[in-house]
């Protein structure tokens, strides 16, 4: 009888049979839960047969999917896109698997046979459900069975990298991203120092290319705990993650980049001073830019990150390398910036630059205040020129002789059929 998958996109249709199978896999949970001896290989074998029957299925193809979200869009119901109609039963097959897995009386020994690559396998790609309840028992189970299975974890690792890479590279539609997120979170804080080549080549290879997606909102938060984990065990690590923040960096979608201010102000917490050294230029040349936008929520995370005491430090301690490349932002900023509060925290950023270095930031201001002073003459003499050759156009427009506009460094001549215009 559990072995048999009923219909429940038509409620009405058998009742009886459906929920004689519901109280008969809930007597199997029940008995699970408190089998006094070790499961039998027989046991283990109609227990995964049960679970790949019931469990493992295909879902819609994107293109349905996609469909199905813009009738959603158009005032269908979110709830019943989102729903597994089949719930009743599925959920107590997935109790029935979680306490198999979890149980003191499986022996990961004989029970591999049946929770095998295969079954592993079909296990992660039922993450795609778009049943959020689904998942969150596929993310328990996944990480008891890592837990349990340690011949299972180099292939849930590489199962996993390779769905994130068919995530970033061709797809970029996957309802998982973030349980599995979650699952890696919890291996990489388990990870034994030094980290293992693998590891490393896994934090550049599969999941910081996850900042690419513009979907990476969505499970942004456990994509930040797997890289702070990464740096917090090797610290060495610092310059790669920040290169790579830098690489993926949005161009045009500030609330994402509001986004990677934050992780970036998370990645430099531990950072140590030899690391940030080393990407301490190209960063800030990004931070500089930050500074500017006309977005003000962009500019006031990054001004944000002088209120973090560990940064602040590192900052004050390079000062004479990262100066240079933020003052005339700052600068910028307080000539021309349209927003109040983005004003009043550029000025107490530059207060704690003057502080630093009183001598240096005199020294940049008359530098600043000189070049302006330059672009403000050469912009002029640009104006003056345009304004000669409007009114030299207008007075010859009755004329159809030809003019010949001559530049030089410091005068535009123009000469029209034998005179000449000086300025």
């Amino acid at each position: 009888m559990c072995c048999v998958l009923f219909d429940f996109t038509d409620p009405s249709k058998s009742l009886r049979d459906k929920e004689t199978k519901r109280q008969t896999l809930l007597d199997l949970v029940d008995y699970i839960a408190t089998v006094p001896t070790k499961f039998t290989d027989s046991a283990m074998q109609e227990i995964a047969k049960l679970a790949a029957i019931n469990l493992f299925r295909t879902f819609p193809t994107a293109a349905n999917h996609e469909s199905k979200v813009l009738e959603t869009l158009d005032g269908g119901d979110d709830e019943e896109l989102a729903l597994e109609p089949s719930w009743p039963h599925l959920q107590l097959v997935y109790e029935l698997l979680l306490r198999f897995v979890a149980s003191s009386m499986t022996e990961a020994k004989l029970a591999k046979r049946y929770v095998d690559h295969s079954f592993v396998l079909k296990l992660l790609e039922l993450f795609d459900s778009v049943d959020q309840r689904e998942r969150e028992y596929l993310k328990t189970i996944l990480h008891r069975i890592y837990g349990k299975f340690m011949v299972h974890r180099p292939f849930i690792r590489k199962a996993i990298n390779n769905i994130f890479y068919r995530f970033v590279f061709e797809t970029e539609r996957h309802n998982g991203v973030a349980e599995l997120l979650e699952i890696l979170g919890s291996i990489i804080n388990g990870f034994a120092l030094p980290l293992k080549e693998e590891h490393k080549l896994f934090l550049v290879r599969a999941l910081m290319p996850l900042h690419r997606p513009k979907c990476a909102a969505a499970y942004h938060q456990q994509l930040c705990y797997c890289i702070v984990q990464f740096v917090e065990k090797d610290s060495k690590l610092a310059d790669t993650v920040v290169r790579g923040l830098l690489r993926y960096w949005p161009v045009t979608n500030t609330s994402k980049e509001v986004m990677f201010l934050g992780e970036l102000e998370e990645v430099l917490e531990g950072t140590q001073a030899a690391e940030f050294q080393r990407c301490m230029v190209p960063l800030f040349r990004r931070i500089a830019r930050c500074l500017n936008s006309s977005h003000f929520q962009v500019a006031e995370r990054a001004l944000f990150l002088w209120n973090n005491d560990h940064i602040r430090n590192l900052i004050t301690q390079n000062h004479k390398v990262i100066m240079p490349i933020v003052f005339p932002a700052m600068e910028r900023n307080m000539c021309g910036h349209w927003n109040q509060a983005v004003k009043n925290l550029t000025l107490n950023v530059r207060k704690v630059l003057a502080e630093t270095d009183q001598a240096l930031f005199d020294e940049f201001l008359a530098k600043f205040q000189e070049d302006e002073a330059s672009k403000a003459e050469v912009a002029a003499k640009r104006e003056a020129t345009w304004k000669l050759l409007e009114d030299l156009a207008a007075s010859e427009s009755v004329s159809s002789e030809a003019m010949l506009v001559q530049r030089f460094s410091s005068s535009v001549t123009i000469t029209t059929s034998g005179k000449a215009s000086g300025s």
